[in-house]
């Protein structure tokens, strides 16, 4: 899965950018887990970035560059040139974008997929930066695809700052897709749920096996995320476990304001049984003691893997 977004290699350095800090982080390791070698991470000055899917992000460049060469300075990887990006929750979005019939020829479909993005993702296709690919059909046989989407004017903003360090920056996704790289990583077919948490709420990807089966974007206050998380696991009893096909094995929890335990007893208690939250550890990233913490790194991590 994701082997559109992920082709050719790319490097095993990542930076992840979020509202309130910068990350950087680079990779070594395979199939039987990955290390940290170098990171960094990097707290924002408040209102320096607004995340924003249609509005510019960035409200002092100059600040936000200083920023982008201290965090990599602060890992020791100033000199590192090809890099992979974790954007902010809200600068991309992420779905899946299933078609009613199957189009007649392959400019059909691309015209076809190109209005659904648009109708979902709010914008004129031809302002975004859409990545796309086919996943399996739905119950009802139609054809799926899942797709993220950043608007130009939102990705230019970054891309400047990027350039004027001399990067390549070859992959830049939004923050759930590198965090969920992690389940994916799993040999197993059972279904799992990584709750990704952001500063009004939280992004929802299910995976029932290797592919997604479910995006779910959540705005709330803090009061409400545990009733919003507790709906969204009994959704997913009601969709998938009656007829016994589903059977959530993982939950990945990565953010700040979310605190894992805590989701772990919401789940099992939705499921009416026991729900294991992965650690680092179980995903198969050694993180030195001491240094920064899974919420700081899953996303950028996640994405750096792909090149590790």
């Amino acid at each position: 899965m994701f082997s559109s977004f992920t082709q050719p290699k790319y490097p095993n350095a990542a930076l992840g950018i979020e509202s309130n800090s910068l990350s950087a982080v680079s990779l070594s390791g395979g199939k039987r887990g990955y290390s940290v070698n170098r990171a960094g991470s990097l707290e924002l000055p408040p209102g320096l970035l607004v995340p924003s899917f249609l509005d510019p992000n960035i409200t002092d460049h100059q600040e936000f560059a200083s920023c982008l060469r201290e965090v990599t300075e602060m890992a020791g990887l100033l000199k590192q040139k090809r890099w992979s990006i974790a954007l902010p929750s809200h600068a991309a979005r992420t779905a899946i974008l299933a078609l009613e019939s199957e189009p007649a020829s392959k400019q059909e479909a691309e015209e076809v997929l190109d209005w659904k993005a648009e109708q979902t993702f709010g914008a004129p296709a031809a302002e975004l930066r859409i990545a796309k690919e086919r996943i399996s059909p739905d119950e009802e046989g139609r054809s799926r695809y899942f797709a993220t989407a950043i608007r130009l004017q939102v990705i230019d903003e970054y891309e400047s700052h990027f350039e004027s360090l001399g990067w390549k920056a070859g992959l830049i996704l939004p923050r759930a897709v590198g965090e969920a790289n992690w389940l994916l990583g799993q040999k197993t077919a059972a279904d799992s749920l990584l709750i990704s948490g952001n500063e009004d709420g939280f992004t929802a990807l299910l995976l029932r096996g290797l592919e997604p089966a479910v995006v779910r974007s959540v705005n709330c206050g803090p009061a409400e995320i545990d009733d919003e998380i507790y709906r969204l696991v009994m959704f997913y009893g009601d969709r998938f476990g009656r007829d016994g096909s589903g059977m959530l094995e993982r939950l990945l929890v990565v953010g700040r304001g979310l605190i894992p335990s805590q989701v772990q007893k919401i789940a099992s208690e939705a499921l009416q049984r026991n729900i294991g939250v992965m650690s680092s550890d179980d995903v198969g990233l050694r993180i030195p003691d001491g240094s920064l913490s899974f919420n700081d790194l899953a996303a950028p991590a996640g994405l750096a893997a792909m090149g590790a």
